[in-house]
């Protein structure tokens, strides 16, 4: 297949463990994507998550780029309402002025938290409010122009990506011709919907046509039971975050001894449904037909397991069933 393949990070912090155990595992990991051939690694920015050590992406980011070479590295994404544009617009400047031409500056609308949380990181409850978001986006883009008096950021601009998991955003990107990620992982009824608008809505602006990616959660082992085992405590960590309970990776052990009510069991199970889940065959018949479903250009992996070395493995096994779409380093 001509699609790309890339890498969506969290930083996960798993039961037992430490944030900076997550985030060491975090440039292992990169270093070994770039060593597969993945195209490009971003960071999410979340807040106030136990299970989560990517809240300041900005400078994991630079981390990530320093410990690699070839990789294109960025956010997925920097939820921009959060910011003062003009300080995004400094820190991608400088990253971008630092490892240039390797950097992207994904955005997005959501808070990345919750209301109290968001609040905190924006000071003001005026300022919860998204409706000024397209603003935003253009206001951060001027601060980047030749013109620009605001230093690193005039004359180096990474690319832009509008990110979403709803229609909004997609016919921004649209509108504006910037590139498109839509987060398939958490909505994947909206994907093919949010893909379709985004390309009607199409504009040429930074981009002559349009080009889409899609994030995708893949658990990757060498049986379908195997991999069902891994991908269990992720299930089961979504599922706390839904009952207003975040914490830490569970352990397989603790995903498997946990006492689903039937109404949990619904919520894993249609959680479950929407990802790539089982051994090699499994996971090739599965992308595949959302590849074809979706026609991007670009899917974005994101894999959440408990140990670090199933999660290289699972990237292992998905460098090797499409290596035709990777460059090795």
């Amino acid at each position: 297949m001509s699609v790309r393949f890339s890498v969506l990070d969290l930083a996960p912090v798993v039961s037992g463990s430490t944030s900076g155990q997550a985030l060491r595992n975090t440039l292992d990991l990169a270093r070994h994507a770039e060593r597969l051939g993945y195209h490009r690694y971003w960071l999410a920015e979340h807040h106030a998550m136990p299970g989560i050590a990517s809240s300041a992406t900005a400078v994991l980011i630079g981390q990530v780029a320093a410990a690699t070479s070839r990789m294109r590295v960025g956010s997925g994404g920097v939820m921009l309402p959060n910011h003062a544009p003009m300080v995004v617009a400094e820190q991608f400047g400088t990253l971008e002025a630092l490892y240039p031409g390797r950097i992207d500056l994904g955005l997005g609308r959501a808070p990345g938290t919750d209301q109290a949380t968001a609040l905190a990181l924006r000071r003001s409850p005026e300022a919860l409010s998204v409706d000024d978001f397209p603003e935003q986006v253009i206001e951060l883009r001027g601060y980047f122009g030749a013109d620009s008096t605001v230093t690193p950021a005039a004359g180096n601009e990474p690319p832009v990506w509008l990110l979403g998991s709803s229609g909004y955003s997609a016919r921004l990107a649209g509108l504006l011709g910037l590139p498109f990620a839509f987060a398939h992982h958490f909505s994947a009824e909206n994907t093919v919907p949010a893909l379709a608008l985004y390309r009607e809505s199409f504009r040429p602006g930074a981009l002559d046509e349009p080009y889409s990616m899609i994030g995708v959660s893949v658990t990757a082992a060498g049986t379908d039971e195997r991999a069902r085992e891994l991908a269990a405590p992720q299930a089961l960590a979504f599922l706390h975050l839904r009952q207003g309970r975040p914490g830490p990776l569970p352990t397989p052990e603790a995903a498997a001894s946990y006492p689903y009510t039937p109404l949990e069991q619904q919520m894993i199970d249609a959680r479950l449904a929407d990802q790539v889940v089982g051994g090699p065959e499994s996971v090739r018949k599965q992308l595949d037909a959302l590849i074809e479903r979706t026609a991007v250009d670009e899917v974005m992996v994101v894999t959440q397991v408990y140990d670090h070395a199933d999660r290289l493995r699972s990237y292992d096994l998905l460098a090797d069933l499409y290596a035709g779409s990777l460059t090795p380093a």
